[in-house]
Formats: C-alpha cells, structure tokens, sequence
C-alpha cells in the first residue's frame, strides 16, 4: 500500500512539473500570422536587454543613388567618402545611464561622437515571418527609440543643433520573449536643420 501511495505521489509530482515546463515554453510562443505593434515604457527586464546588446566594431554609412548629395552636416567626412575611403568606418559603442554613445573613427582619421539619451518609451514591432506552416511562429522584431540626440562631436558637431531628432532601431528575429540574441542589425537615422544621414552595422553575437 505505502509503495502504491509513493509512486502515486511521484507520479503526480513529475506530471505537474512537466506542466509547469511546457507552460513556461508556451509563455514564448506565438501562434502563426501574430502582429503586434505597441508604444510603452521598457519594463526593468528589457531595460537590462539594452545594457547586454553590443553593436559590432564597424559600421557603414548609408547612401542611395545620390551619393553624398543626399547627406547633411557631415562635410568633414565629404573628401574621403568621394575619394573612395569610407567602406571600412570603425565603431565604438557603449550603453549608460541611460544613453548611447557612439563613436566613429573613419581610415583618414576623422572622428566624432553621438550622444543619445533614451527616450522614456519605445515602440516595439513583432510580427510573423511566415517561415513555417506548422508549429511556433518566427516572429521579426524590432525595439525603436526616437528622441532627441544629446550632443555631437569632431565630426558631428557641425551638423547637430537643437533640436535634432534620431531614430535608433535593433533587429532580428525570435519567439515571442524577447533576447539580448534575437537583434542581430541595428540603424540609426539623424534628422535636423543641418543634419541628415544614417548609418546601419550589426550587433555583436
């Protein structure tokens, strides 16, 4: 009777810590065709997300067609990027107090500094990749900061007064609980009277 009892026991144990598991795991899940766009203040678990996701050593300067004609309030940069000098931009990054700062340091020497304090909310993207037609979703996602840039400096300065505004976007792809991983690429947009330029690069794995 009492070894009836005990495995009776065991049993139940092990179904409702199997339970516990599973329910877990669903927490992440998401179900095919999800989408959800929501603009909210970043809990304390996503705010220590920010102080683990490392922008990679370079970084590139985005243009279209119009080349650097479609730039502002980078002219120090002009010479090199029509000499053919800019493909290879180093970048050093670090997240405190609240802020970003990012530092460029181009091949001819040139270099400057953005100060970005985060705004207090973000927008937060998710959506199904539609990559599999059975089980969990892929979910693309994006966590979006738009505020006004602190500070610019070297070769910055000239182009960021008040206000200039940015955009900082982190990317990637996942379930629906949120990694440090997850976000793979990132973009910055600066936007202002004299301002006008992007740059895109990836995070560190």
């Amino acid at each position: 009777m009492l070894r009836s009892k005990f495995f009776a026991v065991l049993f139940a144990v092990t179904f409702l810590l199997s339970l516990s598991g599973s329910a877990l795991a669903c927490a992440c899940c998401a179900e095919r065709g999800f989408r959800s766009l929501r603009v909210a203040a970043l809990d304390e678990y996503q705010r220590g997300l920010l102080k683990d996701m490392k922008m990679e050593d370079t970084v590139n300067l985005y243009t279209d067609e119009a080349g650097f004609e479609m730039i502002r309030g980078l002219r120090d940069l002009e010479k090199e990027y029509n000499d053919g000098g800019l493909e290879k931009i180093d970048l050093v990054s670090s997240y405190l107090n609240n802020s970003w700062k990012i530092t460029i340091k181009t091949p001819g020497g040139k270099t400057g500094t953005l100060t970005l304090p985060r705004p207090s909310v973000a927008t937060m993207f998710k959506v199904d990749q539609f990559e599999r037609t059975e089980g969990d979703a892929v979910l693309y996602k994006e966590f979006m900061f738009n505020g006004n840039v602190g500070s610019g400096t070297g070769a910055f300065k000239s182009g960021i007064v008040s206000p200039t505004k940015y955009s900082l976007v982190f990317m990637g792809k996942g379930n629906f609980c949120d990694n440090a991983e997850d976000f793979t690429n990132w973009r910055l947009e600066i936007n202002g009277s004299k301002a006008r330029y992007a740059f895109f690069g990836k995070m560190k794995a």
